[in-house]
């Protein structure tokens, strides 16, 4: 059986590793137009930020690594056409323009994602860069050296993360978001709130609700939105990620925006293409569609699917609660699930309660207040979204959280649910307890 797998960062890795442990036989070739794989993006500001010191760490594999494990590494090679009809390929080498026509059984789309490039004037400017690679972490990392003032558009995990570690050393930074609220994509008010105090605490500026409109360069560069001009030397755009699915349009079923539409197996609407990582659709749990939410977390169980299903169905993917999580200055913020303001875009009653309580006695020498909310359907009562924040970890509360969502539990089970009780741990009722609890209490009033 020939497989090519075209792309290979996270789904495209894992894929290739997947498939040769369980076919051997397999003859696997790989494409990929870039001269790495397995890049965690994801670590890019923790680099800028000097807290990962050695950034091949952000490496996980290689083409040795897979060439070893009998995979064909074709580097530097970029697909230019697909035709499913006759299951082939056209290929360009990079390094010399040749071309050529290849063939195969099974066809893997792990071709990832690009960052958004919106209509604003003068965005080819040299000094507007974008944060999505290792050649873009390169990049920012020696401009970041000889530059003192940074903007940053757009405020989702990437442009918040960057900002953290932009003013951490010192740089004047400046935060700019279309909406009224940093991460609120990902938090609700009450979190966002306080995220906001820790940027005006660090001297980072926030220009919320405004839009850039053009950039311009005299001696500095100089972004105008619809509300001002703000003058900076350098601007990098994070504002959101598109699938990269050209290749198969109007070839294979997609959403809107042109993430594929894929089956439980990873099958798109041609079964012998497969598809997985941030050029797919995965399937919401908390309601059930489908949504095009670019995590690697998705990309890994993803391109694991791809290689357990590529001979035949065998394991069904189990969708996902989209769980992520930042630590961000002093604090750690995670969330899973829906909020109150994402379920109220799609038109979905829900009810939710916000406590804050200390994680464990204040008899102990030292404790930490959380800040938590539960979001839950008012009828079923079954959990939709949480999210937590302290100067403690609670990060693997969000992961709680998120299985109680993907098991479809209810604010009943997390108010009873058997957690153990240590005062250097927590409380006779764990905070995610308590939090159940104050939903109960909700619902009775």
């Amino acid at each position: 059986m020939k497989i090519i797998v075209v792309g290979c960062t996270h789904a495209g890795t894992f894929a290739v590793k997947e498939t040769l442990k369980n076919n051997p036989q397999a003859e696997v070739t790989v494409y990929e137009r870039n001269d790495n794989i397995s890049f965690l993006s994801c670590g890019i500001a923790l680099y800028l930020d000097g807290k990962v010191k050695d950034p091949n760490g952000l490496f996980y594999s290689n083409p040795k690594e897979l060439s070893d494990l009998g995979a064909d590494i074709q580097m530097s090679h970029n697909v230019k056409s697909i035709d499913p009809e006759t299951k082939t390929i056209v290929v360009e080498k990079l390094t010399d323009g040749s071309t050529k026509t290849d063939h195969y059984d099974k066809l893997v789309m792990t071709t990832g994602s690009r960052p958004v490039l919106p209509p604003i004037e003068g965005r080819n400017n040299k000094h507007v860069y974008f944060c999505k690679n290792w050649h873009d972490a390169q990049i920012l990392f020696e401009k970041a050296k000889t530059t003192k003032r940074i903007a940053v558009v757009g405020g989702g995990y990437i442009g918040a993360e960057l900002a953290e570690a932009f003013s951490n050393h010192g740089h004047e930074t400046t935060l700019i978001d279309t909406n009224d609220r940093v991460m609120s994509k990902y938090f609700d008010r009450e979190f966002t709130d306080v995220i906001e105090q820790q940027y005006q605490a660090h001297d980072v500026n926030l220009e919320l609700n405004q839009r850039v409109e053009k950039f311009e360069e005299n001696d500095e560069l100089i972004l105008t939105t619809n509300q001002k001009e703000i003058h900076t030397d350098m601007a990098i755009l994070c504002v959101g990620f598109l699938p990269n699915t050209e290749l198969l349009k109007d070839k294979v079923d997609m959403l809107p925006n042109g993430a594929l539409l894929t089956n439980e197996y990873m099958q798109t609407s041609d079964p012998n293409i497969f598809g997985a990582g941030d050029s797919v659709a995965v399937h919401y749990n908390p309601t059930d569609t489908n949504e095009y939410i670019p995590l690697a977390t998705n990309a890994v169980r993803q391109g694991m699917l791809v290689g357990e299903n590529i001979n035949q169905p065998t394991a069904k993917y189990m969708g996902t609660q989209s769980s992520s999580g930042l630590q961000l200055y002093d604090y750690s913020i995670v969330s899973t699930g829906m909020t109150v303001a994402m379920a109220e875009s799609k038109g979905i009653d829900v009810h939710s309660v916000v406590i804050e309580d200390n994680y464990r006695p204040e008899f102990m020498p030292t404790t930490k207040p959380v800040l938590m909310s539960l979001v839950y359907d008012p009828n079923t009562r079954r959990i939709l979204g949480g999210s937590l924040m302290s100067k403690y970890d609670i990060s693997q509360s969000a992961n709680t959280l998120s299985v109680c969502i993907q098991n479809r539990n209810t604010i009943d089970d997390l108010a009873m649910v058997d957690m153990l009780f240590q005062p250097n741990f927590d409380r006779p009722f764990n905070y995610l307890n308590l939090l159940g609890q104050a939903a109960q209490e909700k619902e009775t009033k």
